[in-house]
């Protein structure tokens, strides 16, 4: 057994000097158990309450996430990892990175590359609109919902409700729900607690679902109806009692308000919510936005109401800073996924995968969807509950390192609370009126030209958008697969994840030299983690001869309005290096038109940062507008190049294609679901195997193929993490996962239980997609 120093000390010189003891300070230990060590980490202050999962870190080096006590004071995990073994520090990490003192007082010196000012667009979501805004609370009671995915516990339904006065006829309804903060808090000893509920005395709730007043009222006034929901229940309960970290849980949450206001809206139910629906919400019209937690949470009601019988008609949802936890693809909806720069919570920005995940997971796909990196941003000041200085309970930035020269709270690129708030009020308005209103001169916000308007601020926002399928020409989407041949002195691979994580794709791992942090589009899910992640080129040369050529499948671009791809600089090439590609067009009669990247986007210079989870390799949007041709036969063009402009470099492609934007329509209720079964199975003594069933909601007329994997836990496990991709042919009913088991003869002393996930399909969603394999002992 290995002691922490100040354990050791402490052992010394009690009973033997009255001395007046030290602050007390972390703990840790690590002991052999059973195939394997027990890691042991106290602290001296409880975890801070984070909507991303708790690590241990020994020497530095995540070894996995860890289990926390109810009081949030002590952190465990079981491992075979021989590195615990000679652990000299144990510590917490999130998302892979250690966040130590000696991080926080890094004082890098960075100044960012100049930024052109975008232009702006006159019709301003951050603007109110005509109609006045009433505000009602309705509160059900703290224990009036068992929710499933907490095991049966039991959860509020209580809501603040923002409607238009005067507003005529049944409105659009859009409902908000936050993520996971501190349930409760004590208004005189400014302490909070997230270990019970209801709060004990003398502890009173912390009202988060109050903190987005902003685009609350900016919706409302222009005639929308917005119910922002509380979880609180969930956040205390979801880090020990949740299958999924709440995720089932918080769409259960959504799905049952929902019910409640369209019982309400007909005139039955409870007076109270027919006093406030009943003839005034469009239940066919429905707006979600999920906030972290709250993100995956949306997600999950979209696809609980998308395998009803009778679903709502959910036309658009927006993950906020969100997690992901179980890669779950949404085809078929109009999505904004916001990512901020500065988020020191979610800081691997997983929310991406909601948008890499979903681009070809079903052929004519009808939605339009956008992902959005806002600069200057953190994760909590979106929600005014979570901000210092205007929260009522105690409430924090959660990008910790104020000496950062990018992201430190004295940072010339860093935006003011205030700032936050009022780009987070426009962009959220401002999709949900695009979408649920069809206001399409709200696009240029989120479909890849980068426009803003005036109540948006000096915010810079990059947009990378989709259109429906029926709306582009996908030329190389470069996922598993590429038509594209490269010449000269350039070298290009497909390749996806990272780390060497997905050896069942076949391809190579992207990133060589990033930590999880810094990659959002290969960052491995906490219930996925080998699931193959974002295939796309990855593109180098070594001199002005490199060039990648792709000829096109359908020669007539005539009805485009833009080329686009997708880019990012290779992190392999110092931020300073010059970087640039040229785009060639050439059509039948062998005319051509070359422009240089550099002139499109800024997409080749490296985003701000030095040290993890900065800078970020993300890709982001190169346009030509197909308008500004002249002499090219838009009827006739039959090759698209990129080819070096600097003297070297290398760069990341992704989704090249001619398109016309157009938001689309809501069809993920039209798609089959596939669910992940529980299966028991005897350990034996020697190989076997346990198959898991993979069941579809009803016979697709297309493959449907599905990430599946089995998560290794505990000492002594009889399998093995295992991932793999499994297809269920067109016209069957199911597949099957099969985990090898290794039996031994050996006594346990209960059965083995181990997570079995199905997430990131394709001509499909997720059902259910949490299962059990349970091992029982033979011997």
């Amino acid at each position: 057994m290995r002691l922490s120093r100040a354990t050791a000390i402490l052992a010394v010189v009690t009973g033997l000097l009255a001395l007046p003891l030290p602050a007390a300070a972390d703990t840790w230990s690590v002991v052999e158990v059973d195939g394997g060590y027990k890691i042991t980490l106290t602290l001296d202050e409880p975890l801070p309450v984070r909507n991303a999962v708790p690590e241990l870190a020994v020497d530095g080096e995540s070894l996995g996430y860890a289990t926390e006590s109810a009081d949030g004071h002590t952190l465990t995990l079981l491992t075979d990892d021989p590195r615990a073994a000679g652990a000299q520090s144990v510590e917490v990490a999130w998302n892979g990175v250690v966040e130590s003192a000696a991080q926080a007082r890094s004082r890098a010196v960075y100044t960012p590359p100049a930024e052109p000012q975008p232009s702006t667009i006159p019709t301003d979501p951050g603007v109110p609109g005509p109609f006045p805004v009433t505000e009602t609370d309705y509160d059900l009671g703290s224990q009036a919902i068992a929710l499933e995915g907490l095991g049966g516990r039991l959860g509020e339904l209580k809501a603040r409700v923002y409607a238009p006065s005067g507003a005529t006829g049944r409105r659009p309804l859009v409902l908000f729900l936050h993520g996971r903060h501190s349930a409760c808090y004590d208004a005189a000893t400014r302490r909070t607690s997230n270990n019970a509920w209801p709060c004990p005395a003398p502890q009173i709730p912390i009202d988060s679902y109050t903190g987005y007043k902003g685009p609350a009222d900016a919706l409302a006034s222009h005639g929308y109806v917005v119910v922002s929901v509380s979880a609180n229940a969930v956040n205390a309960f979801d880090a020990n009692f949740s299958e999924d970290r709440g995720a089932l849980a918080r769409g259960e949450v959504v799905m049952r308000h929902l019910d409640l206001i369209n019982e309400a809206e007909k005139g039955k139910g409870d007076p109270r919510l027919v006093s406030l629906f009943a003839g005034r919400v469009d239940l066919d019209n429905v707006g979600l936005m999920g906030h972290s937690r709250g993100g995956e949470g949306v997600a999950k009601a979209v696809l609980m109401n998308a395998g009803r019988a009778r679903p709502y008609g959910i036309r658009a949802v927006l993950p906020l800073a969100p997690t992901d936890f179980a890669r779950a693809s949404l085809p078929g909806i109009p999505t904004l996924t916001i990512l901020p720069y500065c988020d020191g919570d979610v800081s691997n920005q997983q929310g991406q995968h909601f948008y890499d995940d979903s681009l070809y997971a079903v052929p004519g796909d009808t939605a339009f969807r956008s992902v959005q990196m806002v600069m200057g941003t953190d994760h909590n000041f979106f929600n005014t509950e979570w901000t210092p200085g205007v929260a009522t309970a105690p409430a924090s930035d959660d990008w910790s390192n104020n000496n950062d020269p990018v992201c430190g709270n004295q940072a010339p690129s860093r935006l003011s609370a205030g700032e936050q708030y009022a780009v987070g009020t426009a962009l959220m308005a401002g999709f949900f009126r695009l979408v649920q209103g069809q206001e399409t001169a709200l696009l240029p916000l989120f479909d890849g030209s980068n426009k803003t308007v005036a109540s948006a601020g000096r915010a810079v926002v990059y947009s990378v958008a989709q259109a429906p399928a029926s709306s582009r020409i996908d030329v190389d989407t470069f996922s598993g697969s590429t038509i594209s041949t490269v010449s000269g002195g350039a070298t290009g691979v497909v390749c996806a994840s990272m780390l060497d994580r997905s050896p069942q794709s076949g391809l190579p791992s992207c990133a060589t030299r990033l930590t999880t942090s810094q990659a959002p589009s290969w960052t491995p899910a906490t219930y996925l983690p080998n699931a193959t992640a974002t295939s796309l080129m990855r593109f180098a040369w070594t001199d002005t001869t490199g060039k990648l050529t792709v000829t096109l499948p359908e020669r007539n671009i005539s009805k485009a309005e833009y080329l686009t791809f997708r880019v990012a600089r290779d992190e392999t090439i110092p931020a300073a290096q010059p970087l640039d590609l040229t785009l060639t067009l050439v059509d039948g009669r062998d005319r051509s038109v070359s422009v240089p990247v550099s002139s499109l986007s800024t997409a080749l210079e490296a985003l701000p940062g030095l040290a993890s989870p900065l800078p970020k390799t993300w890709l982001r949007t190169v346009r030509l507008p197909l308008s500004g041709l002249s002499g090219l036969d838009k009827k006739d063009v039959k090759e698209v190049s990129l080819t070096g402009a600097s003297p070297t470099g290398g760069v990341y492609l992704a989704d090249l294609s001619f398109t016309r934007y157009r938001v689309g329509e809501e069809t993920i209720a039209t798609l089959p679901q596939v669910s992940v079964g529980d299966v028991t199975v005897v350990e034996g003594n020697e190989t076997s195997t346990a198959v898991i069933p993979l069941t579809l909601s009803r016979v697709s007329d297309r493959p449907v193929t599905v990430s599946v994997q089995a998560l290794q836990s505990g000492t002594n496990p009889v399998i093995t993490s295992l991932a793999a991709s499994v297809t269920i042919p067109a016209g069957s009913t199911g597949g099957t996962f099969t985990v090898p088991v290794t039996g031994n003869t050996v006594k346990a002393t209960a059965a083995q239980s181990y997570q079995v996930v199905a997430g990131v399909s394709a001509g499909a969603t997720i059902g259910d997609g949490f299962a059990r394999l349970v091992v029982t002992d033979d011997d």
